[in-house]
């Protein structure tokens, strides 16, 4: 079988092989955090002292969580495992408190992390004869520079045209014969609505192949820009704290997001018992880092939700795959006692063909009891501004979301174009609710 691959000695590794390189490498990772103030005291508290006390891979479980709130606890220098002047790059996200989260490179760190990208890169199909045009933020946002250094590395001809401006996206693309973009789901739909009012068509467009990612999207949501444009469209999974791009991708099988397990060791728990979930039981990914030098992280808590998948990918494969995330256990949404997640709401949205590509879920308080509206743009296309016509969409989107959530929304149909667009990660959900 002919696989697009960039390094077969690992990407191939038979599974025992990969264990014993995992315990290696977690030894090692072990013995660098307890270089940092916060991992000897951390580890001291659970008798680990020494990278010898890992004796295997159970092991694993022996060593405490690692959370958003230590990362910003010890912000600034709290987690750093080398010498400052060792680091050469920084990047940092803030969450809620403002408190930014840290994460520190040496240049082996940024080697090893361009490496992955380009693993993952390669896995898709792309080569060196592809032009790629980056639409994801520069800068302390880690997919801008994650995915450049990966495509430089892979050999293609890289445009690092950042977020926003959509209309000089498309004349790059157009001028430029772009074939492969990196960017947000919402924005790939945006532009696509933009296509017309810059006088471009498809056929003027060389687009081939999309990397998709950064913010939590449906399955059905994947198939629209698959459509729209006419392409493939690869789902990929990254966390600043875990360097950004490159944790997992999909290959040309779109099977699931490939995991490189020499570089991450993998966890899936109950994210309120955190006991250890079985294969296809959706829980809280818990990532170990096995590569990086200037802050290795410990069993970290990242908050997305997926699961191990079963079976094998046609690829051949070892390493294993997760489903794609289902959503972050903190944006679960509870209305009147009902767990509802947004990607929920979206895959009804996508399915439905008179529908278009933009949409905002809102929560507010109406006496004792929460209301949930779902504002959703027309497709362009299929908008006639009958009224019969907007009723009979309207009821058979909001039994078709009751079906799927369990709640009753209020849904409103907006014009075209009416509803707010993010260029960067697309604000979804507003939540009017007083919080007590």
């Amino acid at each position: 079988m002919n696989v697009p691959v960039w390094n077969p000695a690992v990407e191939f590794m038979e599974r025992e092989a990969l264990e014993r390189l995992q315990l290696v490498q977690l030894r090692k990772t072990v013995e660098q955090a307890l270089k940092t103030p916060f991992y000897r005291r951390r580890l001291g508290e659970a008798g680990l002292t020494r990278p010898e006390d890992i004796t295997s891979l159970r092991d694993l479980r022996s060593i405490p969580y690692t959370t958003k709130d230590d990362l910003r606890a010890a912000y600034p220098h709290g987690l750093l495992a080398v010498d400052l002047e060792q680091a050469i790059r920084l990047h940092t996200s803030s969450g809620t408190t403002g408190t930014p989260t840290v994460i520190y490179h040496t240049r082996r760190d940024i080697d090893h992390w361009t490496e992955l990208v380009a693993r993952c890169i390669t896995a898709t199909g792309a080569s060196a004869r592809d032009v790629f045009q980056n639409m994801t933020n520069y800068g302390l946002f880690t997919g801008g520079l994650g995915l450049h250094y990966g495509a430089e590395r892979v050999g293609m001809l890289v445009i690092p045209a950042s977020s926003g401006n959509t209309s000089r996206q498309i004349q790059l693309m157009k001028n430029f014969q772009t074939t492969v973009v990196h960017a947000t789901p919402s924005y790939l739909l945006h532009l696509h609505a933009s296509l017309a009012s810059e006088g471009v068509d498809l056929e003027q467009l060389a687009l081939r192949k999309a990397f998709i990612g950064a913010e939590p999207h449906s399955e059905q949501t994947r198939r629209k820009i698959e459509e729209l444009f006419g392409i493939a469209a690869y789902n990929s999974y990254g966390l600043s704290e875990m360097n950004g791009p490159g944790v997992a991708f999909e290959c040309v099988h779109q099977t699931g997001l490939h995991l490189w397990e020499d570089a991450y060791l993998l966890e899936v728990v109950d994210p309120r018992t955190l006991r250890p979930c079985a294969e296809e039981e959706t829980g809280e990914i818990v990532l170990t880092t096995l590569q990086r030098q200037a802050t290795p992280l410990l069993r970290y808590r990242t908050r997305d939700l997926s699961c191990w998948m079963g079976g094998h990918c046609p690829c051949g494969r070892g390493h294993r795959r997760l489903a794609r995330i289902k959503g972050r256990s903190d944006d679960m949404l509870i209305i009147n006692g009902v767990n509802v997640f947004p990607s929920q709401i979206e895959d009804v949205l996508m399915k439905t063909p008179e529908v278009g590509t933009n949409y905002l879920i809102q929560i507010e308080k109406r006496g004792s009891l929460d209301r949930l509206t779902v504002k959703t743009e027309i497709y362009a296309k299929l908008f006639t501004g009958d009224a019969r016509t907007l009723e009979d969409l309207r009821e058979r989107l909001g039994e078709a979301l009751r079906s799927a959530i369990l709640v009753k929304p209020v849904v409103e149909l907006h014009e075209p174009g009416s509803l707010p667009v993010s260029e960067g990660k697309a604000k979804r959900v507003v939540d009017l609710r007083p919080a007590f």
